[in-house]
Parts: C-alpha cells; sequence; structure tokens
C-alpha cells in the first residue's frame, strides 16, 4: 500500500466517521469508517517505514584509487 492510498483510506474513513449522519440497517457506518481509518494509519506507517528502510545510504563511497605509472618498456636484448 502506497503512502498515497494509505492517506486516502484515512482521509474516507474520517469522512466515514464523522460526517455521514445516515443510517443504514444491518451496516455501522462509523465502525466502518473506524477500520478505514485503522487501515489507513497502519499503511501510512508500514509506507514510511519501508520509505526510510530502502532510501539510498548517503555517506562516503569506496572508490579504488587511480595510480598512473610509466609505460612498460621491454628490456633491451643482448
Amino acid at each position: 500500500m502506497t503512502l498515497g492510498s494509505s492517506i486516502f483510506l484515512l482521509a474516507a474513513g474520517a469522512i466515514l466517521r464523522y460526517a455521514v449522519t445516515d443510517r443504514v440497517s444491518g451496516v455501522s457506518i462509523p465502525t466502518i469508517g473506524l477500520i478505514l481509518m485503522l487501515a489507513g494509519i497502519a499503511g501510512v506507517v508500514l509506507s514510511l517505514f519501508y520509505m526510510l528502510a530502502w532510501r539510498p545510504r548517503r555517506g562516503p563511497v569506496a572508490r579504488e584509487r587511480l595510480v598512473e605509472r610509466d609505460p612498460y618498456e621491454e628490456p633491451p636484448v643482448y
């Protein structure tokens, strides 16, 4: 679940929990809103954890040193 979909679930759950006043027989809309909010919060936490855990590490980069040498010359043949 990405960060955007988690925020969407959180917003939709808050709307159902606090803004909808209609009643449906057999279905508790505030409870569905609470479940969506909890799923959204869990998704935000997991998304942030994955973003921080998999980010590229920044710091000193170990690279090979380049050592310039004189070109190889064949020894003289006697």
